[in-house]
């Protein structure tokens, strides 16, 4: 039995989704049972992993937990010790790749992710551990640009030459799953990306060519991105450290490309260019 931490949220069910098809009993852990819309398979128990004393039967009969960085708030370790209390001997942490940049660096501290927490605690916590240190997600850009290029041809934002190696969060899913349903990636920090570093300009190149559409990219000065982004309800640390992180990295070739992915899965991991093809809806202008 594995017992999922974030389940509903959107890289959660992707994972959940593999973990089903695998044929593997999954139960998973909600503040809001009645509107996870999860699969049928899925055993549905409520609980607040961020209240670790609400969660203890959450564990019965579990030997394996995902522990989502957003979903525990500051319980990390109380949580664990919880799981281990019941039975569990083993835990996947998803973490992230700039976990050990200042927290003025990691803007998804600011929307309540604890990567930090979860790789650490998972490695201290006398579990079979394993950390996913993920690098930014190519979803991303479609929060970032969707709305602009469903709107026009211009994707206006800062720091058009900021690169990183995107991941497509499908491969992310995939690694979280073999670390969850096989011993293959026990006690190691995988830091997986994306199989190319790509400016942001860049990737509006990739995006426009997929969609066979003349767009182009037009840098506009952080502050008044970040001014956007706060008016449009994000909160405004999140933005500051967003700016920050660009700037702090331009131009350092931020982000070396691994081949984690690879040798996680038997086989290359996706390109942005991919990415891009399956979600064309996000940037379609109909």
């Amino acid at each position: 039995m594995i017992v999922m931490t974030g389940a509903t949220g959107a890289f959660g069910r992707l994972v959940v989704e593999r973990l089903v098809v695998a044929g593997a009993r999954v139960r998973a852990v909600t503040r809001s049972p009645e509107q996870a819309g999860l699969p049928g398979e899925v055993e549905l128990v409520h609980g607040d992993p961020s209240k670790p004393e609400t969660t203890a039967g959450c564990f019965d009969g579990a030997d394996t937990v995902f522990l989502h960085p957003r979903a525990f708030g500051d319980s990390a370790r109380r949580l664990l010790a919880v799981a281990a209390g019941r039975g569990v001997r083993k835990v996947v942490a998803l973490s992230a790749i700039n976990v050990d940049d200042p927290y003025e660096l990691q803007p998804s501290r600011w929307r309540g992710d604890r990567n930090k927490e979860a790789e650490q605690d998972a490695m201290a916590s006398g579990l079979t551990w394993t950390s996913l240190r993920a690098s930014s997600f190519a979803g991303n850009s479609a929060q970032a640009w969707g709305g602009q290029l469903r709107a026009g041809d211009v994707v206006r934002y800062a720091y058009a030459a900021f690169r990183e190696p995107v991941l497509d969060e499908r491969d992310l899913a995939d690694v979280a799953a073999r670390a969850l349903l096989t011993d293959e990636l026990d006690g190691r920090r995988l830091e997986l990306t994306g199989p190319r570093s790509l400016s942001h300009e860049e990737m509006v190149g990739v995006i426009a060519a997929e969609l066979g559409r003349p767009l182009r990219f037009e840098e506009v000065p952080a502050q008044a991105v970040a001014a956007h982004l706060v008016a449009n309800g994000l909160p405004e640390p999140w933005a500051r450290a967003l700016m920050a992180r660009y700037a702090h990295y331009l131009g350092q070739g931020r982000q070396v490309v691994t081949d984690e992915v690879d040798k996680a899965l038997g086989r290359p991991a996706r390109t942005y260019a991919e990415w891009v093809a399956d979600h064309a809806a996000a940037f379609s202008n109909g």
